[in-house]
């Protein structure tokens, strides 16, 4: 069966109410009814740490809602985003591929870089409109948009629409990235067309003044020369845009923006099979919360804002109790890469507050290829399929859920799609298996280099490429580093000079997998 009359096949039968199974691996034929396709809600935080979450450890910060999910559902004590920064991360949530595959999608994307996705790909949203899914976007988007350029007061186009998703209100890059706007499927929201937008990262536009120009116009002052562009709500940007003033968004009201949209596509889409994928701002700089969020958790401004995520959940909590649908939706919570203290701005969060520890005993931050870069809580509901107050030991990565969904769904991935991801819907349901549902894992940084990989237990970070042994905040130093995450998930015993064979063996995995364009067999 050929890739177009697969995806027809499916397309049919999930409109017949007809599934397949597909538990056991990356897809086994049994026939289900179409009620057994869960609603499914994938919320991924920005810059939230492993200890950040109250099921994780922290106690100076409070996370009911979060903590419900987790009590409810299962904790995963070993998930991980695919990479140690967001953008990458986001990619392979995506597309079931690493981005270091991709150079188009392997790095920290400006708000203006071409759609990194191409748009023949299978891609989560994608695969579940196969499966007669209502698919839609909401937040932080960050993997690109357009084909090269861009003119933000025309159609918008390619984006996330052109990649699997029915609806889409974004903002293209980061918080602290311009163009500080949303957009809705492909248009920006509230433009004025007699005041066009214009963006540039390449230099200044138009008049607009700059924090490096007028440090003195600004309500967060910036620790990084790169933080000094276009001053958007009293807080400059990294790049530059002038015009379009009407869409310019507050920070203080994002969050509240974002989860509004999100309530009110549940609330649309109630009667039928729907996937949203719910991206949230909160944590990712600069950190400005609501004003009933400041001061609440006595951890800082990063505390306040992962309180502030939290009241997001809640809120998509309890239109799912006030629909009665929280009984067949599939509700997942993760984040994109580590937690970060350094945030490019002068706030009161350079370092843990309170005794926070925003990574737990982890090692590292974000951008790092420690633990504590890409080692992320996850938790998951499935009230009925997830055993409550579960746990789940499980080696996860954010790529895994394109084949975990499919299975969910019934569907078989066609060949070439999700080279990297795994089906993980065991793990989910807490059925015993045999041996590891991924063997191995391999992490990044930014771009091709550097990497490290995991086998196990085994963690090897090899050693620096010339140019790069001056990067030690990113975990990668002149030696190699081998460590047993077993016994020692802090990574403080390297154990390269003592297990030599290992780390040779760890290295010609590494290698292979580069060499080779899937990580799965399929």
């Amino acid at each position: 069966m050929n890739y177009i009359n697969r995806r027809e096949f499916f397309r049919k039968a999930a409109a017949c109410g007809l599934g397949v199974s597909a538990f056991a691996g990356r897809g086994a034929c049994a026939a289900a009814p179409a009620s057994a396709r869960p609603n499914i809600i994938f919320i991924l935080a920005d810059d939230i740490g492993y200890g950040d979450f109250g099921c994780y450890g922290a106690s100076r910060v409070r996370t009911p809602n979060v903590d419900r999910v987790a009590k409810e559902g299962i904790r995963f004590t070993d998930a991980h985003a695919s990479a140690s920064v967001c953008s990458p991360t986001r990619y392979s949530f995506l597309t079931g591929q690493y981005a270091w595959r991709n150079p188009a999608g392997d790095h920290i994307l400006s708000g203006e870089e071409p759609l990194s996705i191409g748009t023949n790909e299978m891609t989560v949203p994608s695969l579940l409109k196969q499966a007669g899914y209502t698919t839609g976007v909401v937040g932080k988007w960050h993997i690109g948009v357009g084909s090269g350029n861009l003119n933000w007061n025309k159609d918008i186009t390619p984006g996330p629409l052109e990649v699997g998703f029915d609806s889409a209100f974004y903002y293209p890059a980061t918080n602290d990235r311009v163009p500080c706007v949303y957009v809705e499927n492909h248009r920006v929201v509230g433009l004025d067309p007699r005041d066009p937008l214009q963006v540039s990262y390449a230099g200044k536009i138009g008049n607009e003044p700059t924090g490096r120009e007028h440090p003195e116009l600004l309500k967060l002052k910036i620790a990084k020369s790169a933080h000094g562009g276009t001053i958007v709500d009293g807080i400059s940007r990294i790049g530059y845009m002038s015009g379009g003033k009407s869409a310019w968004w507050t920070d203080e009201d994002m969050a509240d923006t974002l989860t509004r949209k999100a309530v009110s596509f549940i609330e649309k889409n109630q009667r039928h099979p729907f996937f949203l994928y719910f991206a949230t701002n909160n944590i990712h700089a600069p950190r400005v919360t609501h004003s009933r969020f400041k001061g609440t958790s006595g951890c800082g401004i990063r505390g306040d804002d992962i309180q502030e995520f939290d009241a997001s959940v809640g809120s998509v909590l309890s239109t799912l109790d006030r629909l009665k649908l929280t009984d067949n939706t599939l509700v997942i919570i993760s984040s994109d890469n580590g937690g970060a203290m350094e945030n490019g701005y002068e706030t009161y969060d350079l370092r843990d507050a309170n005794g926070h520890l925003c990574n737990g005993v982890l090692r590292g931050y974000k951008d790092s290829l420690w633990e504590g870069g890409n080692r992320e809580p996850f938790v998951a509901r499935w009230p009925g399929k997830i055993k409550p107050g579960s746990e789940s030991g499980e080696m996860l990565c954010l790529s895994d859920m394109l084949a975990t969904f499919a299975a969910i769904t019934g569907q078989q991935l066609p060949s070439g799609a999700g080279p990297d991801s795994f089906n993980m819907l065991p793990a989910l349901l807490s059925e015993k298996s045999n041996k590891p549902l991924r063997e191995h894992l391999v992490m990044q940084n930014e771009g091709r280099y550097p990497l490290a990989i995991r086998k196990g237990s085994w963690k090897l970070i090899p050693a620096a490429l010339p140019g790069q042994a001056g990067r030690p905040k990113s975990g990668v130093l002149a030696v190699a580093q081998l460590y047993n995450l077993r016994d020692d998930v802090g990574e403080s015993n390297n154990l390269a000079t003592r297990y030599p064979d290992i780390v040779k063996d760890l290295s010609g995995l590494l290698a292979d997998l580069r060499m080779h364009g899937r990580n799965t067999v399929g």
